[in-house]
């Protein structure tokens, strides 16, 4: 979900980061990296995981080449944030992915260090398990009048959810193309 809200965001003609998504572990960020990747191969979106572990100098020949998005873990993101690689200008939206699970890593003041060289107004998503104070205290750090999305627990898992994309050429076809599917497919909910 969080991959489709960011591809809807970007603009690919613009060879800068305009979404940061930070996650607390590599398998995480990596697994998100690859999942922007595959949706948006056919918009052309370049997406790149900054984790630890890594070198830092894939990272940064990445960063300088231009990518639209930035997948990564607090520490190696903020890194490269300091060393002018990770040029935070252009950042629209702003996801932190199990933000309950970074803060009980002890992420919380790199989340602050990296949010203070983000352009203000941006968008900031918080996806969390569960609510803690302290993430409260993030959500009125970093936003304005948020709307919180709770979901029952009997609802976090869905069984026979299938998933598909449809590639179309031009951008003015896809209405037309969604509607067609519409037509065909006996869809009972859709996002």
């Amino acid at each position: 979900m969080m991959s489709l809200v960011s591809l809807q965001r970007i603009n690919t003609k613009a060879r800068d980061v305009q979404a940061l998504i930070l996650s607390p572990t590599r398998e995480l960020a990596v697994q998100t990296q690859k999942t922007m990747m595959s949706l948006g191969e056919y918009m052309s979106v370049q997406c790149h995981s900054c984790i630890g572990g890594k070198s830092i100098g894939e990272d940064i020949r990445r960063l300088d080449s231009g990518v639209h998005a930035v997948s990564g873990t607090p520490g190696r993101v903020f890194d490269m944030i300091k060393r002018g690689n990770l040029r935070t200008k252009a950042v629209k939206l702003f996801i932190l992915d199990e933000a309950d699970e970074m803060l009980s890593r002890g992420f919380k003041e790199q989340i602050y260090d990296i949010y203070r060289y983000l352009p203000p107004g941006i968008q900031v998503v918080l996806v969390s398990a569960t609510m803690p104070s302290d993430l409260l205290e993030i959500t009125n750090k970093f936003m304005t009048d948020p709307v919180r999305i709770l979901v029952k627990r009997d609802e976090l898992t869905l069984e026979g959810i299938k998933q598909f994309f449809v590639a179309v050429q031009k951008e003015d076809w896809k209405f037309d193309t969604l509607c067609d599917l519409y037509e065909t497919l006996t869809i009972t909910q859709a996002v």
